[in-house]
């Protein structure tokens, strides 16, 4: 029977490993663009967007529709790149709490597992 005291354990540190991977996660800042870099969108690893930066060459009164297509393209690409980082930070980690790293223990009746 394994022991249960060093499952939890070890579950206990997980859990603590991925709640300062989003921390960090949080305070992460990165950037995404379009247009060459005419449009810049700085996005948090939270999936906030942080700041938004148009060269003033891209904006054209009579079409602002480009405008808004590359804003939305850049600050799609911002979040492509914060989900990478976030699959990066958080992928071990949530993997070993997911599975393959420690037996099912369901919820053992306790709150905050399973």
């Amino acid at each position: 029977m394994p022991d249960m005291q060093a499952i939890l354990q070890q579950a206990q540190q997980m859990q603590q490993q991925l709640v300062a991977a989003q921390e960090e996660l949080a305070r992460t800042e990165v950037t995404g663009s379009a247009g060459g870099g005419l449009v810049t969108a700085t996005v948090s690893g939270g999936m906030e967007l942080k700041s938004l930066k148009i060269d003033p060459k891209v904006v054209d009164p009579e079409d602002t529709e480009t405008l808004a297509d590359l804003v939305v393209a850049a600050v799609r690409d911002a979040s492509k790149n914060a989900q990478k980082l976030t699959e990066e930070k958080l992928g071990p980690v949530a993997g070993a709490l997911g599975g393959g790293g420690m037996p099912d223990l369901g919820n053992l009746g306790l709150p905050g597992l399973g």
